[in-house]
């Protein structure tokens, strides 16, 4: 159960709605998020909701039989829209593009990346300061004085940042240089730190889990909806199976399914979903056709010489063509709905 709390309740109407919802068998927990304030009641007593929906203080309330309550499109049917400022989103009905190298190497590069995405109108960019690596040895990050670097670049050409945080201590030295916190594969079920998410007042977007499911993606937003923050994008980024052809699955069901699950926006990750360059257009193009709000593809100058994943990342040639064949897609893709 679902209670949406009016904006001027009193907390005594408050502790007497609380009470009361105890007493039919329910235990509550409040979340107050930067859009709301709400009473999750967790209980299996069936009882009329007309019982209490009449109480002062309650705007509306819901029943929602999912495990993840907030996050679930039971209770909020309106598509939930991420505002990044500058007339920039992610929402349903719109195609989000975010591009940019796996790691952020230099200043040079930087700006070689930033040109290229302000040339071909992509207003996010992806990146990683603080790598997860296989290897100990390998290439991991310029830490936050690349992300300072990169944010006063980026910030002048009006570039959103979407960039990786690994662990708790990292999120408030990010919190200035960062539009978009990304919660890695490997950290989906990392659940103090998507605790410590909840806290702040930035969009976070959840990558599924290597081997993880749909449910238990929509479980790790729910910790950060819970713990107060509401601004939260899903991320299909393939899962690992028997299959050894690809580096993952891409599993575009996800896309429809989470999209009739959840009133959070949806992205796609053909990069890491496939992990074979010349795959990833098609398998980007397939994403905006599976009804995703935005995909997200790792470009660089020259793959080949890129510090991690140059074998999925595109150039700049592949990378401007795929940015219009993604809105020429999902132009169509707008036209079927119309039929």
């Amino acid at each position: 159960m679902i209670i949406q709390l009016k904006e001027d309740i009193s907390e005594k109407q408050k502790q007497s709605l609380i009470q009361e919802v105890n007493e039919i068998g329910y235990k509550v927990t409040e979340v107050k998020t930067q859009l709301g304030d709400y009473l999750i009641g967790i209980g299996k007593k069936a009882f009329d909701i007309r019982k209490i929906g009449h109480k002062d203080g309650i705007k509306d309330i819901h029943i929602v039989s999912d495990e993840y309550k907030l996050v679930s499109k039971k209770w909020k049917a309106k598509p939930t829209s991420i505002d990044l400022g500058d007339g920039v989103f992610i929402k349903d009905g719109d195609m989000a593009i975010i591009a940019g190298p796996c790691s952020i190497e230099s200043e040079e590069q930087i700006h070689k990346v930033v040109g290229h995405l302000k040339a071909n109108g992509i207003r996010m960019m992806r990146g990683g300061v603080f790598k997860p690596r296989t290897s100990p040895y390998a290439f991991r990050g310029m830490g936050i004085d690349g992300l300072k670097l990169w944010y006063s670049i980026a910030k002048e050409q009006g570039i959103k940042i979407v960039t990786e945080v690994m662990q708790v201590s990292q999120i408030e030295e990010m919190y200035p240089y960062t539009d978009i916190y990304q919660v890695g594969a490997r950290n989906t079920q990392n659940f103090n730190l998507l605790d410590e998410l909840g806290k702040v007042d930035k969009a976070v977007m959840i990558k599924r889990g290597i081997s993880g499911t749909i449910e238990e993606l929509l479980q790790s937003a729910e910790y950060v909806f819970s713990g107060g923050n509401e601004k939260l994008i899903l991320c299909e980024r393939g899962i690992r199976t028997y299959e050894k052809a690809s580096r993952n699955t891409l599993d575009l069901n996800a896309v429809p399914i989470l999209k009739s699950k959840s009133h959070l926006p949806v992205i796609v990750d053909p990069s890491h979903g496939i992990g074979i360059r010349e795959f990833v257009p098609q398998m980007a193009l397939a994403g905006v056709m599976a009804g995703a709000d935005g995909i997200i593809y790792e470009t660089h100058e020259v793959p080949e010489k890129a510090y991690s994943d140059g074998q999925q990342t595109l150039d700049f040639a592949q990378s401007a063509l795929l940015a219009d064949w993604i809105r020429k897609t999902f132009a169509m893709r707008k036209s079927f709905d119309l039929l």
